[in-house]
């Protein structure tokens, strides 16, 4: 299962977030973003239940993290 995580990052803190965020396992990809998310990380689960362990116990707790918005990627 495939999740793009949007997140917004405390002012000063996004390198550090984005950093931090390429050290998780199921995390394939983390970036910096422009726009009303200061980043976003891709990840790819088994499936959804692990998805929301990896978001509520790895991605919020980040220092800096204020807010995720989970959208999960389907394909058609």
């Amino acid at each position: 299962m495939k999740a793009y995580v949007m997140i917004k990052v405390r002012a000063g803190d996004v390198k550090d977030v984005v950093n931090h965020l390429r050290k998780i396992e199921d995390v394939v990809e983390a970036h910096m973003t422009f726009g009303p998310y200061d980043a976003v990380a891709v990840v790819d689960t088994a499936d959804i239940a692990k998805l929301g362990r990896i978001t509520a116990l790895e991605i919020q707790p980040i220092p800096g993290v204020e807010q995720t918005l989970t959208c999960l990627a389907v394909d058609v």
